[in-house]
């Protein structure tokens, strides 16, 4: 018995070996594994012919899919430096974002997209002016953005100042702004103050849709784009919590 024992004993030694060394090549290969998907990207920038080929649709898809990954956590690692030196040639954005001036709406993260994706504007309440709407005929007419996304977000303190009519230096001319969309929300049934969360979503989501209404009729330029399917125009709504894109 210890004579068939010890004949087996350099067997054993050697499954026992044979099954470390599996398993350490196991571990080795998921160790690469997670290390090559750290590694960034090389994207490269959009070229002017791949922007002339985008559509609208395409574009509006492009955003749902990146702010998915975004709530996913699965962000694209890209590598920036590349991309910037990419860039310097020359730009041709799929979109403008107007977003809030609000910190918490990373607008690029959002969306899952790099340098040279995204042109984006930003003022506290996400309204137009001249500068905004001459901002948003450059990014459309002359640098061929197909798509227009006005971006407003949840609990949004101009809003809610608004709502307040607070009075405080340039402040006071800047949520005039954002009066109409107070006006168009008397029909809410409930209390009509900021302690009403519904209520300041309620405002927030019509002040989105009276930007839209500003631009097409301030813009002659970007409501014939419009009119032509050059590009589109439309809104969408930020949850903080969530991070989700509710596209109006």
């Amino acid at each position: 018995m210890k004579k068939v024992i010890f004949m087996l004993l350099p067997l054993l030694v050697l499954a026992v070996s044979c099954e470390k060394k599996s398993d350490k090549n196991k571990s080795e290969n998921e160790s690469l594994d997670k290390i090559s998907k750290l590694v960034p990207l090389k994207e490269k920038v959009l070229t002017a012919e791949e922007q002339k080929a985008l559509t609208p649709d395409l574009v509006i898809k492009s955003l749902k899919d990146g702010n998915k990954r975004y709530m996913n956590n699965d962000l694209t690692l890209r590598d920036h430096s590349a991309l910037v030196r990419d860039a310097a040639e020359g730009q041709y954005p799929k979109a403008v974002i107007l977003s809030c001036l609000d910190s918490r709406i990373a607008v690029e993260d959002v969306f899952d997209k790099g340098i040279g994706d995204l042109f984006v504007g930003r003022v506290a309440g996400n309204f137009v002016n001249e500068d905004l709407l001459g901002s948003m005929e450059f990014g459309c007419k002359v640098s061929g953005a197909k798509l227009i996304l006005v971006l407003g977000h949840e609990s949004c303190g101009a809003i809610k100042s608004a709502i307040d009519d607070v009075k405080l230096g340039n402040i006071t001319a800047m949520l005039a702004k954002i009066k109409p969309a107070i006006a168009k929300s008397q029909d809410f049934a409930g209390d009509k103050t900021v302690k009403n969360d519904d209520f300041v979503e309620y405002v927030a989501k019509n002040n989105v849709l009276q930007t839209i209404t500003d631009i097409k009729s301030r813009s002659p330029i970007l409501k014939e784009m419009e009119d032509k399917g050059e590009i589109k125009i439309i809104g969408a709504y930020y949850d903080l919590h969530s991070g989700e894109v509710i596209f109006l």
